[in-house]
């Protein structure tokens, strides 16, 4: 879990020094300076007078005072409070005596805190009344110093910083070459620390001004996986660094004072970083989501990521949507929907009648409006739900204090009944809601965290009824998490955190309005001169809760579940059989064929080339029973070629301009070509002659589809035309006749077409860039993305037609959601890819460098580079069993390529 782990490893930085002192013990923007070994002087000058021993630290807005006995508390004496600093005895007549032997230093105040004596964590005592305390360091020569600082202490972090830097002595190697150095804070739960960050050519350090916990942290940059900019108080002043390559835990998270410095230290890593990718995109992310090769889990966990949530940063903690809405029945059923909360919905808007009282409140409210003055996610809330393992971070929240005891996270189920009820509570949950270790469920500790109205002492957390134990507690909240009906609907609770229903009109809609100061560009902190102003809007930013950062601006795609899934398609040389008992049906067979052939498709090998035109290859066509291979080409011709006898049968010329296309249609019995001269040309194979012509554009036929009788044709005419074949007998004497049914007009000239596999949707990509995805029952536009910069080459839809990728002269290869027309992912390669081939997971790829590549869409990576043409591959054909590969090229061949398992 995200807390405990972050936890752990600053308890493991604090085994260097075993102190009992935190940076907890500062407030917010407090900064600790230096420390001093001294004693402090009870009862100064009387018959009682006792000297403690300890640490004497001085902090930008306290004093501090460690004693080395663990049954002594710590002191912490605010500054703010102090009435008089100075050497002790230095207005008396002892003055030079003091100086000399004692090095004494005297702070007479109204207000101290002891904070954890006997070393247990407990809400903080306060003693208020003029008292003056002694401390004695033990270099007296230092006195004077610290008093100096302590009266000029507001001036000195910056006046610090300037005057230090790295000590070039802390470098792991006499070989290391420095790149850069600037002042830095290192960010941890509730806590900066400030220092100065250096970064060479083999590590990133970080160098505590303090020196505390340790003198410097080191970061290998071999070990660096991934880096994220991230803001910081709504300011992109961040940056966070991650060795492991699925864990919300970073590794360092610094803060910078300047964002050029961010910039410019990020930029430095990432180009380290050979095989890199520097941030990878949430859409990236959708893809795998989608298709199941990341639980929902990971995915939100990812989610949260790329929103700038951290937990470094309790103003930004990942956040994790309530689920189960049942905790009062003795058995959780998950098949129920009643079980389960509605996604679709803020938690402000679950109770309607809360909601309407909001509402009426929101109608009367005067600009800016808000619906909820609290938000989901806070520091306090974050803290609410883990106060049983962090408690000190509870009291620096809270100046010292733990909540009410009937405030306190005392059961699941009043909890939810709060957050459905209470007039200000909407938090949402956090990620150890689904995870494994249970320990902020349980009072380990032995906290005495109060006594609640009936009595009760607060301890563990009351379970609802189905759980027996916290462990099946957590387990079945991860089961509901991963169930159906939370992957058929969570893509709802994205877009209400993450999604378009965030900011906006779409969030009134949505009843999803938040106080302005939670939004990036809330409040410009930069824009503020008052320093006291400026660290109360801090405050109040950081304390109320954080928006994540916007991630996708249309409606996050659902889930593909097996509700949804599509079935497998048959093909022409598969015969469809109905499924016996214990038998496999061909088309399962079929299916797993496939599956083995794309899980091989980088071991493609060359199997035999034809050079068969004298211009580039334009299309291929290939018989049912693979015996012949049709190929046009920019040398105006078709040719029919014989892969039994390996020899060119037929070569015929219907035009005196290039070819652009070819298919056969059902039956084997015709050829179709598209043509530069606006034509569509029919060929029948068994009389060897033309069979008709279709003129039915006003410019160059680019691209033809049929299905069940109907012929799509693209053109640079700007036209998408669907034609209906009248039935007529396959004759010499007969001519094909075409009903115009439709025309998709686009913009500009029209490159490339797709069908999916029912013929319901249709792709068209155009020399500008544009994708569309056209519902062909209805002739209507679904989803139109400018994806590419400018012409697209090739689109396809995914074998279940929940996709659609496209490749483009601006060499990058997308993935769109047909649900949504989202642009889920997209990668870049060297060289633009003129055609491909995929199965919704993996693409084979034909390049202009001749090269076929094979990409890991859900990995986001190229995995292999296969010779093949001299130029372009131009066009690329598979057959249904997938094991079988036909490529043409600019350089004038086919090449016949087999998979070797």
């Amino acid at each position: 879990m995200a807390f405990i782990r972050k936890k752990q490893q600053e308890q493991q930085l604090q085994l260097y020094s075993k102190e009992r002192f935190s940076l907890l013990l500062l407030n917010l923007e407090e900064y600790f300076f230096e420390q001093h070994t001294a004693h402090h002087i009870q009862h100064k000058g009387s018959q009682k007078e006792r000297r403690v021993r300890g640490s004497l630290k001085i902090c930008s807005k306290s004093v501090i005072f460690e004693p080395d006995a663990i049954s002594q508390p710590i002191i912490k004496i605010p500054l703010r409070d102090c009435i008089k600093i100075g050497k002790h005895g230095e207005n008396g007549t002892n003055r030079h005596f003091a100086k000399a032997k004692s090095g004494g230093i005297s702070l007479i105040f109204s207000q101290v805190y002891f904070i954890k004596e006997h070393n247990i964590v407990a809400p903080y005592k306060i003693e208020r009344g003029r008292m003056e305390y002694v401390f004695e360091l033990d270099v007296s020569g230092k006195v004077e110093d610290v008093v100096e600082t302590l009266l000029q202490i507001t001036a000195i972090l910056q006046s610090r910083l300037a005057r230090t830097s790295f000590d070039k002595n802390r470098f792991q190697s006499v070989s290391e070459k420095l790149h850069m150095e600037c002042k830095a804070e290192m960010v941890t739960p509730l806590v900066t620390n400030p220092g100065h960050v250096c970064i060479t050519d083999t590590t990133l350090y970080f160098q505590p001004l303090n020196g505390y916990p340790k003198p410097v942290v080191q970061i290998t940059l071999q070990d660096v996986c991934r880096i994220y900019k991230r803001r910081h108080g709504l300011m992109p002043l961040g940056l966070e660094v991650f060795c492991t390559e699925d864990d919300l835990c970073s590794d360092i998270y610094l803060k910078f004072y300047d964002p050029q410095d961010r910039d410019e230290l990020y930029f430095y890593i990432a180009t380290y970083l050979e095989h890199h990718v520097a941030e990878r995109t949430a859409e990236s992310y959708t893809l795998q989501w989608q298709r199941g090769h990341l639980s929902n889990y990971q995915y939100l966990l990812h989610l949260n990521n790329l929103a700038d949530r951290s937990c470094n940063d309790l103003s930004q903690y990942p956040v994790f949507p309530w689920i189960i809405s049942d905790y009062c029945s003795s058995e959780l059923d998950l098949s129920n929907p009643g079980t389960f909360r509605d996604l679709g919905k803020p938690v402000g808007a679950l109770n309607k009648e809360r909601l309407e009282r909001l509402l009426e409140r929101y109608q009367e409210m005067l600009e800016p409006k808000f619906m909820y003055g609290s938000h989901y996610s806070s520091p306090g809330y974050v803290l609410f739900y883990l106060v049983r393992i962090a408690p000190e971070y509870m009291l620096c929240l809270q100046n010292g204090r733990f909540d009410n005891a009937d405030r306190m996270f005392n059961s699941i189920a009043e909890t939810w009944k709060n957050c459905l009820d209470g007039a200000t509570d909407f938090k949402e949950l956090i990620p150890e809601f689904y995870g494994d270790d249970v320990s902020f469920l349980v009072n380990s500790l032995k906290l005495d965290l109060g006594k609640r109205q009936g009595g009760q002492m607060v301890d563990d957390v009351e379970l609802p009824p189905w759980a027996r134990s916290p462990e099946d507690f957590l387990q079945k909240s991860k089961e509901a998490l991963e169930s159906n009906y939370v992957s058929e609907h969570l893509h709802e609770w994205i877009d209400l955190v993450f999604g378009y229903k965030q900011k906006g009109s779409e969030a009134v809609g949505a009843h999803n309005v938040f106080h302005p100061l939670t939004y990036e560009g809330g409040v410009d902190l930069n824009s503020i001169e008052d320093p006291d102003e400026k660290v109360a809007m801090l405050t109040q930013i950081l304390e109320f809760g954080q928006t994540p950062k916007q991630l996708f601006v249309t409606p996050h795609p659902q889930r593909i579940t097996e509700k949804f899934k599509s079935l497998p398609q048959t093909s022409c040389d598969s015969v469809s059989i109905a499924d016996s008992p214990g038998e496999e049906s061909f088309e399962d067979l079929t299916e797993e064929s496939k599956k083995l052939a794309w899980n091989n498709i980088a071991k493609l090998q060359l199997h035999e080339q034809h050079k068969l035109h004298k211009e580039a290859v334009t299309g291929i066509a290939v018989s049912c029973n693979g015996s012949s291979v049709f190929t046009t080409s920019q040398d105006n011709t078709l040719k029919m070629f014989s892969t039994e006898s390996k020899m060119l049968q037929r070569s015929i010329s219907f035009s005196d301009m290039a070819l652009s296309s070819c298919l056969l249609l059902p039956g084997d019995d015709t050829v179709l070509s598209s043509s530069w001269d606006n034509n569509v040309y029919f060929y029948s194979i068994a009389f060897g002659r033309s069979q008709g012509t279709l003129m039915g554009h006003d410019d160059a036929v680019s691209k033809i589809c049929w299905h069940d009788n109907r012929l799509y044709s693209a053109s640079w005419d700007s036209t998408v035309k669907v034609w209906s074949s009248v039935p007529a007998e396959m004759t010499g004497t007969k001519r094909h006749q075409f009903d115009l049914l439709a025309e998709l007009e686009h913009d500009v000239s029209v490159d490339t077409i797709s069908l999916n596999a029912a013929s319901t949707l249709l792709v068209s990509g155009t020399r500008e860039g544009k994708v569309t995805i056209w519902d062909l029952t209805t002739a209507t536009i679904l989803h139109q993305s400018q994806c590419h910069s400018g012409t697209v080459c090739d689109t396809a839809f995914s074998p279940d037609s929940r996709h659609v990728l496209s490749t483009g002269e601006d060499s990058c290869v997308n993935v769109i959601d047909v649900q949504t027309g989202m642009l889920i992912s997209s990668m870049t390669s060297d060289k633009p890819q003129r055609c491909f081939i995929w199965d919704g997971n993996t693409v084979l790829s034909g390049s202009q460098s001749g090269e076929l590549l094979v990409w890991d869409l859900l990995g986001g990576k190229l995995c292999e580079r296969i010779q093949g043409h001299k130029g372009a591959v131009t066009c690329i054909w598979m057959n249904e069993q997938c094991s079988s590969i036909i490529t043409g090229g600019e350089d004038r061949k086919i090449m016949f390529w087999k998979l070797q398992y």
